[in-house]
């Protein structure tokens, strides 16, 4: 049944079409995020705002893992209305999770820290230990928020999977590591230029149009080891459970005739309020 503990599945997830034309992924989503420019931006403006607060962090998480989990598997989105309507709908969860994941980053760092300010081969070691593990814990973090908003699971549960995906995702995982490492970069680079017309156009960049590049493409990366781990071998096994539910969620399903069929257009009304 693919990885353990992924299946207390109550909440509604993304659909793509089994029909559609692909693509390759870099240039859908450069494509998905041209089309939806300012719609993101206006979400990352909101998005940067609450992360100066610390504490709601995790709340901004979740309404922008929604928002771009449906732009990236090529759904609608409301954009900020859907933003704060998966706050409301998962805060519960999202703040506490919000506030674990804080804490361990800053830990790991300070630690990072202290143990590159101290000499020996002690420090060295400890010091490559909390790197690996603020790398592995950051790898998980790509996964959490699309786990939190699209699965009903507890928060043990979620980390756990989570850790596995830092490793079966690993490839995606560096690539998501390497653009955000050097987008951030060349904006820090360009901030400390002499012009100061540059320093308005990164900080601009940075809060406005660096969430939403990052998190539409984060979610373009993880999505497809999810539903392979996660979905698919779970109604591979349940073959007639929530059909309706699985039509309005867009996931392919079984027919009589052993053919896997899309109905996108079998939306009930009361899905589509679940949903949006």
């Amino acid at each position: 049944m693919g990885l353990g503990g992924f299946f207390n599945y109550e909440k509604p997830g993304p659909g793509v079409s089994k029909d559609a034309p692909k693509k390759k992924m870099f240039f859908a989503f450069l494509e998905v995020w041209f089309r939806n420019f300012w719609k993101l931006m206006l979400v990352s403006l909101v998005y940067s705002v609450m992360g100066l607060f610390l504490i709601p962090c995790g709340l901004a998480e979740a309404g922008m893992a929604n928002v771009c989990r449906n732009l990236a598997r090529d759904r609608h989105s409301f954009g900020i209305s859907d933003f704060f309507a998966t706050i409301k709908k998962n805060w519960k969860q999202a703040l506490p999770i919000g506030l674990i994941n804080l804490v361990v980053t800053a830990l790991l760092g300070f630690a990072l820290y202290f143990y590159s300010v101290n000499g020996g081969i002690i420090s060295v070691l400890a010091f490559g230990i909390c790197f690996v593990c603020l790398t592995v814990f950051t790898f998980m973090k790509y996964h959490i928020w699309l786990i939190v908003i699209t699965f009903k699971l507890p928060a043990k549960n979620i980390y756990k999977n989570c850790f596995l995906f830092a490793f079966v995702n690993l490839k995606y995982n560096i690539l998501i590591a390497v653009i955000s490492i050097a987008l951030t970069a060349g904006l820090t680079a360009l901030f400390f230029t002499y012009y100061p017309i540059l320093w308005v156009l990164s900080i601009i960049i940075m809060i406005a149009v660096m969430p939403g590049f990052i998190n539409l493409f984060i979610q373009f990366c993880i999505f497809p080891k999810v539903k392979t781990l996660m979905i698919d071998p779970y109604y591979a096994e349940h073959k007639g459970e929530d059909v309706n539910l699985r039509r309005g969620l867009g996931l392919d399903i079984e027919e009589e005739d052993d053919e896997n069929v899309f109905d996108d257009m079998g939306k009930t009304e009361e899905t589509k309020k679940e949903e949006y």
